[in-house]
């Protein structure tokens, strides 16, 4: 991801969905070295900010209903939370919650794209979203994991506005040249009941490094660390209570 601060149609934050906070908590802590701040607010939930140094940079929360699975979720700032709601269902997704207001912070809405993978939409007020981006603990990457990309497409360009760079290998989303995302197509190697879904990646400064470090904490490796024909070295990885998460360090990083 090229940009260093949330810019309107692009991601902006991350935030897990977990059955265990506390669990969750002390993993991402001992994997990212992230300091957690919980918003003491009742109503909150036990809504938990991840921070390196001053800089929030994620939240671990706890599952709000029963349905909700245990997940990793994508937040995409918008001007106007309302009206991208509305193209959400004009485009042929669909609108799960809100748009609501969370205190003086911003506006919130969930969503599903045409295939079911949920995201979210920020309009910030008071809460922009990360602090920083790329660097080591930070997210770096969102890639939409679907069945049917040539729908995906039409759709989130549609949404938000995103420009589509696609090599032989790899089709990515873009924003003001910038890419900041990519797609890849479920097949075979997929099994069938995993839902389509977006998958954020946080930089890390050595992803076998920090791969094994994930493992030792209770997390297993979908993909082992893997170098990619651009230079990129990722892994993707599942959480000890079932969210994954990807992991990625570029050739400028190195």
């Amino acid at each position: 991801m090229e940009f260093d601060k949330p810019v309107v149609g692009g991601p902006c934050w991350a935030e897990l969905g977990t059955s265990d906070l506390e669990a969750s908590t002390r993993f991402y802590t001992e994997v990212f070295g992230w300091r957690m701040r919980r918003d003491p607010r009742l109503a909150s939930g036990g809504y938990s900010l991840a921070h390196l140094g001053d800089a929030p940079v994620a939240a671990i929360t706890p599952l709000y209903q029963r349905s909700q699975p245990v997940a990793w979720n994508v937040s995409f700032a918008v001007a106007d939370a309302d009206a991208a709601a509305n193209k959400v269902v004009e485009a042929g997704g669909t609108v799960i919650h809100g748009p609501r207001d969370i205190y003086d912070e911003g506006r919130f809405t969930i969503a599903l794209d045409p295939s079911g993978a949920a995201f979210q939409m920020w309009q910030a007020r008071e809460f922009s979203g990360a602090g920083v981006f790329n660097r080591p603990g930070s997210l770096g990457w969102v890639e939409l994991v679907t069945r049917n990309p040539r729908r995906a497409r039409d759709f989130y360009t549609s949404v938000f506005g995103w420009s589509v760079n696609a090599s032989e290998w790899y089709t990515q989303w873009g924003l003001h040249g910038e890419d900041f995302g990519g797609v890849t197509a479920m097949h075979d190697r997929f099994p069938a009941d995993v839902p389509p879904h977006w998958l954020p990646y946080f930089a890390a400064e050595d992803v076998d490094a920090t791969t094994d470090i994930a493992v030792r904490a209770g997390a297993k490796a979908l993909l082992e660390p893997t170098s990619l024909p651009d230079g990129l070295r990722i892994a993707v990885l599942r959480d000890p209570q079932g969210a994954a998460f990807g992991l990625y360090r570029s050739v400028q990083e190195s």
